[in-house]
């Protein structure tokens, strides 16, 4: 009960503080830099890098790319240079999920490990920023419909995973997933897609549809990824920094991996139309 207690209160903190600063740019700016650098400090224990230099790599990437570049997006060379960050970022992420399927371990050598804290986390937080800045002026709507759509693949995953889940997804990294609790929180994601573009008025529905495959595939996968991790550190959680629920990182592991997809497909859109 106290447990339970403690996980609620925590998570109430986090999505309040969350929501709160999804109102002011500013406000949501610094929280994301805030979540970045608690982010990295966990990430670094799980791969055991004791360097400095991914802070500094990180607070320039921010500082040009989630600070600047919303201000100057006509900007050519900045926006040349946000589409070499997300190309870089996504081919990163796709050698972590091939790493997932085809390895026992996820191999971290030294140049991999500066790899990762630049393209697999920092740039991630920088894409949560673009994304608020998608129509060039702030718009929170993308970035709160995105954390809903996780939160609601989340937990429909687990309720369905809980009550109906059979099949084994990745019993080696995870053995609590199910394939039907991925189904289910897929299916629930999708539903749940048709209120938030009524509600947003950001995008259309059959846009939002999509983003909620997205972010049910690449959220899935970013968790999945992130559990191996934590096993290859032979660690529970990331972190301890929110009681209940351990690591910062546990908690946005799904929607940092899926963040340079969600961009991809949004320049895709800006590109058709």
């Amino acid at each position: 009960m106290k447990e339970t207690l403690t996980r609620s209160i925590s998570g109430i903190i986090y999505v309040s503080l969350l929501l709160i600063c999804l109102c002011f740019e500013q406000a949501l700016i610094g929280l994301f830099f805030v979540f970045g650098i608690i982010c990295l400090g966990e990430f670094k224990k799980l791969i055991q890098l004791k360097s400095y230099i991914p802070y500094i790599i990180f607070i320039l990437l921010y500082g040009v790319f989630a600070y600047w570049e919303p201000v100057l997006n006509t900007h050519e060379g900045l926006t040349e240079a946000v589409q070499i960050l997300m190309v870089l970022s996504i081919f990163v992420n796709l050698f972590l999920i091939k790493d997932l399927f085809s390895t026992r371990s996820i191999p971290l050598f030294a140049t991999k490990r500066y790899l990762l804290t630049t393209f697999y986390v920092s740039s991630a937080f920088v894409f949560l920023i673009l994304i608020a800045n998608h129509y060039e002026n702030y718009n929170p709507n993308i970035v709160l419909g995105t954390f809903l759509l996780v939160w609601v693949n989340d937990s429909f995953a687990y309720l369905v995973g809980k009550n109906f889940g059979k099949q084994k997804l990745f019993e080696v990294i995870s053995p609590k997933k199910t394939v039907e609790g991925f189904l289910g929180g897929l299916f629930f994601s999708c539903v749940a897609s048709y209120f938030i573009a009524t509600f947003t008025h950001t995008l259309g529905t059959t846009s939002w549809l999509i983003l909620s495959i997205i972010i049910s595939v690449f959220g899935t996968l970013g968790d999945l990824i992130e559990s191996k991790f934590k096993r290859q550190a032979n660690v529970k959680d990331s972190g301890v920094i929110m009681p209940g629920h351990g690591g910062l990182l546990d908690r946005l592991d799904s929607i940092f991996f899926a963040a340079p997809f969600i961009y991809l497909f949004l320049r895709i859109l800006n590109y058709v139309s």
